[in-house]
């Protein structure tokens, strides 16, 4: 497209700005001068029409002009020709006074000398065709003698003057679009300042990928609430940013002691193969025994670290109405295969949440595993559903007050539980699974030692009812 709106909005904004000021002000001005020069016509029109309802004409004159005309007497007296005058016989001839210009008979000029009209006011013009504003009416004269006289003026003085203000006008029109063109450039230069400066920061930004940058912003105005927007954005970014290179770094470490253990065991099997000295049997199944429990520890902590690798909005599944009862029920079955030595007391009372199925299962798996994990041989793992909190208390040794903020990061692991088995990632997956299905989730030390895990989710008590399917259409009939 390469018409007028295409040509606009090719202009930089600081030159649209200053072009439509400039527009908005000449069509205003504009119509000032328009409305203004029709004002003062329409004055100066009403002035002479006054001014010519109020003039009669001079009885001498008009006595010298009916004279000349009907009495062949010549007369010549010299009049102030402030004025046209003539005389309008009911045949429509005319009669003009001394020094005035013969004027134009109009029809309406003819009803007032035949008495169907008092008066008349019109324009004419004169014989040379200058225009004049004509005003007919009946005068007496001599001995009462009625004559029709008609009174001209001419219209040159009102144009002369409307010209002149048009002239004025127009080049007050003129000074005023330029001033307003230059005062609209100086106000879009100074206003988009701001937005220039939002402009090298995103430019800055684009080329450098500084995330740093911090852009000044002050009052409450549109482009204020821009810069904070832009400054969150980008502290958003930073943090997003900072927070990957940390999972990248710790999913690397974590990642590098089950692979340096696993690569070991790998090169004493391949040593004895190669060099034909056989392991012991019981070494040889503890060294394959240890490579199954580290590809199982492996594929767990990858797919905690794709679990997490999702954004933070993302889901893996819908959420849909579903059963933390039963739920629940799952999960300690699978706590009581890892766990067959300890107790486990349960209380679960039906509760229906809106959360997706799969991930709050895994969730429910962790923590149950964290009670296992930390309970003593024997111990015993108390388990409450009720109200729509679900409560996990273990018996094990706790976790000290200064570690309970960090227990819901990622990687964070307790100094005292290094030496067991885990990647730092199940409570992490636990607190995000539980605010995506807008509940929450606090770890706090139990009465008496150990650890109680309280995980609340809105539901309810019963299930909704079920939407009735749609009926089925009826079968085609068959031939």
């Amino acid at each position: 497209m390469t018409g007028p709106a295409a040509r606009f909005r090719a202009l930089p904004l600081r030159s649209r700005l200053a072009l439509l000021v400039a527009v908005a002000v000449a069509i205003a001005v504009a119509a000032v001068a328009v409305v203004s020069w029709l004002l003062t016509r329409n004055q100066l029109n009403a002035e002479l029409n006054n001014t010519l309802r109020n003039t009669s004409a001079p009885a001498e004159a008009v006595q010298q002009a009916y004279d000349n005309c009907y009495n062949n007497a010549r007369v010549d007296q010299d009049f102030p020709p402030f004025a046209y005058f003539q005389l309008v016989a009911p045949d429509g001839r005319r009669c003009v006074a001394p020094y005035s210009e013969p004027v134009k008979v109009k029809p309406s000029d003819v009803e007032v000398a035949n008495g169907k009209r008092k008066s008349a006011l019109h324009d004419s013009v004169t014989a040379d065709g200058s225009p004049v504003r004509v005003h007919t009416s009946l005068m007496r004269i001599g001995n009462g003698l009625p004559v029709t006289v008609s009174v001209s003026r001419p219209l040159d003085e009102i144009d002369t003057s409307l010209n002149r203000l048009a002239l004025l006008l127009s080049g007050l029109a003129g000074f005023g679009v330029i001033g307003a063109g230059l005062a609209g450039l100086w106000v879009a230069r100074t206003g988009l300042k701001p937005v220039d400066r939002l402009t090298g920061a995103v430019e800055h930004v684009a080329r450098t990928e500084d995330l740093t940058i911090h852009i000044p912003a002050d009052g409450e105005d549109e482009i204020a609430r821009l810069s904070r927007s832009f400054n969150a954005m980008t502290a958003a970014l930073a943090s997003s940013r900072d927070r990957q290179a940390r999972l990248i770094a710790d999913a690397g470490h974590e990642l590098r002691t089950p692979l340096t253990s696993l690569r070991t065991n790998i090169e004493l099997l391949a040593r004895s193969e190669q060099t034909g000295r056989a392991i012991p049997p019981d070494d040889r199944r503890a060294l394959l025994a240890s490579v199954k429990a580290q590809l199982t520890e492996l594929a767990a902590l990858i797919g905690d670290l794709q679990e997490l690798s999702r954004p933070d909005a993302a889901q893996g599944g819908p959420l849909t109405v579903v059963p933390l009862h039963e739920i629940a029920g799952t999960a300690l079955e699978r706590a009581r295969l890892r766990g067959p030595e300890l107790v486990f007391e349960t209380s679960l009372a039906p509760w229906w949440v809106r959360a997706e199925l799969a991930a709050l299962e895994r969730a429910l798996v962790n923590v149950l595993d964290n009670a296992v994990k930390f309970s003593p041989p024997g111990g015993t793992v108390e388990v409450r559903l009720a109200a729509g909190q679900l409560t996990v208390r273990d018996h094990g040794p706790g976790i000290p007050a200064d570690e309970l903020p960090h227990v819901f990061e990622r990687f964070w692991r307790s100094p005292s539980a290094r030496a067991l088995p885990g990647s730092g990632l199940g409570l992490s997956i636990v607190a995000r699974t539980v605010q995506q299905a807008g509940g929450g989730v606090e770890l706090t030390p139990a009465a008496g030692g150990g650890t109680r895990v309280a995980i609340s989710l809105p539901g309810a008590a019963e299930p909704p009812p079920a939407v009735p399917a749609p009926p089925r259409p009826p079968a085609p009939p068959s031939f």
